[in-house]
């Protein structure tokens, strides 16, 4: 089992920043990759950014790139969603998830949610 909770959402005008985090806990060793998923009202759930566990290396939506950054802290088992320039679009509350590989599993977070006013 994996829990994650996430936090660092809140209301920031347009152009600000934010940075999320995501603690781990439980069998994080068994965790290949960790992603950012983001939804807005009225939508489904995105990809936003993720990792993969074992390389580090990382992947983002086209909206993300260049604004975002995915990051961890090993010692802390936490991913981070360093986000900048942000834009009234990226409001939404935002998902930690965990994909575990065996057995296969997915894992989300609680959410957060995150306000960009323009």
């Amino acid at each position: 089992q994996v829990q994650l909770v996430e936090s660092g959402g809140g209301l920031v005008q347009a152009g600000g920043s934010l940075r999320l985090s995501c603690a781990a806990s439980g069998s994080i060793f068994s965790i290949a990759a960790m992603s950012w998923y983001r939804q807005a009202p009225g939508k489904q759930r995105e990809l936003v950014a993720g990792m993969i566990s074992s390389s580090g290396r990382t992947h983002y939506s086209d909206s993300a790139k260049g604004r975002f950054t995915i990051s961890r802290d090993n010692a802390k088992n936490t991913v981070y969603l360093q986000m900048n320039s942000l834009k009234p679009e990226d409001t939404g509350v935002y998902y930690c998830n965990a994909r575990v590989f065996v057995p296969a599993r997915i894992y989300w977070g609680q959410g957060t949610q995150v306000t960009v006013s323009s």
